[in-house]
């Protein structure tokens, strides 16, 4: 049987972030409840809980498991250390919703909340075993595909341009139909990562599915760890559900999270190529320094 960890306090309120839009309307109320009075929950029996969210209290058994803890005694102790956490004098939490008449010194702070928020939830809710899995297969690949639309495209291609910087064989395709003849040509030892906030995208998930079936390792960034991208991917790779408003669309909340998992998996692949990463990384840099005003050639 597998053992299950449960996740830090601290990670409590990103999972509910992240977990809420898979969740049963009932499940919601429980996980929002217990995110937004930790203390108040912490004191309650799975009874209570359940009175209050007027849920039963199997759904609140079943959230629990969902958010990552064993049961529900497990939740009940995350929550007293969130509480404790949160009464330690901590500052109150910013207001990001941007309305269209807020001064520019308001929207870049709101924004920068939120991206800090974004960055938090993210690195709270990735699993560092998949992510592991994911830089393995990464560092030995014959070639790596990667498959992004739109926002989630930009994203596919600084990943390519990392590995490319050091030495890796790497593609970005953004359109669909290239996306998948050039999928047809993978095979055991090649990688696939798919790009896509809502794991639901029909572009990006049929290239992946192509290359799950000719046996490349697979790997989704979502920030829908149930979408219909997970059932093609080996590894799937989490980022935050941010809060989306009139102007902030997810095209820009997501983003944030999704850099944030393709920095960690290009320092990752790094570490372990560094015998040929270091210098390839070395050479690129000396390759294009009279571009930006630095020196040619050795010192």
């Amino acid at each position: 049987m597998k053992e299950t960890f449960a996740p830090p306090p601290g990670a409590l309120a990103a999972k509910v972030r992240t977990l809420a839009p898979s969740m049963t309307r009932s499940m919601q109320r429980v996980a929002e409840t217990v995110a937004h009075d930790p203390a108040g929950c912490a004191a309650l029996t799975v009874t209570g809980l359940a009175e209050l969210t007027g849920t039963s209290e199997a759904t609140v058994v079943r959230t629990a498991r969902l958010l990552g803890y064993p049961g529900y005694r497990d939740l009940r102790l995350a929550l007293a250390g969130l509480a404790a956490h949160q009464q330690s004098g901590r500052a109150p939490a910013l207001t990001t919703d941007i309305a269209v008449d807020d001064p520019l010194a308001d929207v870049v702070a709101k924004l920068a909340y939120d991206e800090q928020q974004t960055l938090a939830d993210t690195a709270a809710a990735l699993d560092t075993g998949q992510l592991a899995a994911a830089v393995t297969a990464l560092a030995g690949a014959r070639r790596t595909d990667v498959y992004g639309i739109g926002a989630s495209g930009l994203v596919a291609q600084d990943l390519v341009q990392k590995l490319l910087r050091i030495g890796l064989i790497a593609h970005a395709h953004s359109d669909p139909h290239l996306a998948v003849t050039n999928a047809v040509q993978l095979r055991a030892g090649d990688v696939a990562v798919a790009v896509t906030h809502s794991g639901s995208t029909g572009d990006v998930i049929e290239p992946l599915r192509v290359a799950f079936e000719r046996g490349a390792t697979t790997v989704a960034v979502t920030g829908r760890p149930d979408g219909a991208v997970a059932q093609y991917a080996d590894h799937v790779l989490t980022t935050s559900t941010a809060r989306e408003s009139e102007l902030r669309p997810a095209a820009m909340s997501s983003r944030t999270g999704q850099l944030l998992v393709v920095d960690c998996l290009f320092v990752g692949v790094a570490q372990r190529t560094y015998d040929a990463a270091g210098p390839a990384l070395s050479a690129s840099y000396e390759a294009l320094a009279h571009r930006h005003g630095g020196r040619r050639g050795r010192s």
